[in-house]
């Protein structure tokens, strides 16, 4: 009866030991998730690229079609 009793007080701290580790770990996958949103941002690349010497180009991008040779 005892034995029975500890062994469920050992689970009960096991799964709150787990359940707090999961909210951690989904507390730094949210900041590692808004962090690269921020890094992903045109504003922000805009000014890494200015830091690196490029510039946007000015001129739109052109679709290059390859016709199929039979």
């Amino acid at each position: 009866m005892i034995a029975s009793a500890h062994s469920a007080d050992k689970k009960v701290y096991e799964i709150s030991r787990m359940s707090n580790e999961v909210k951690e770990l989904r507390s730094a996958f949210v900041d590692g998730r808004s962090k690269l949103m921020r890094l992903k941002m045109e504003s922000t690349i805009v000014k890494k690229v200015k830091e690196k010497g490029l510039e946007i180009s000015t001129t739109p991008p052109r679709k290059i079609k390859i016709k199929a040779q039979e």
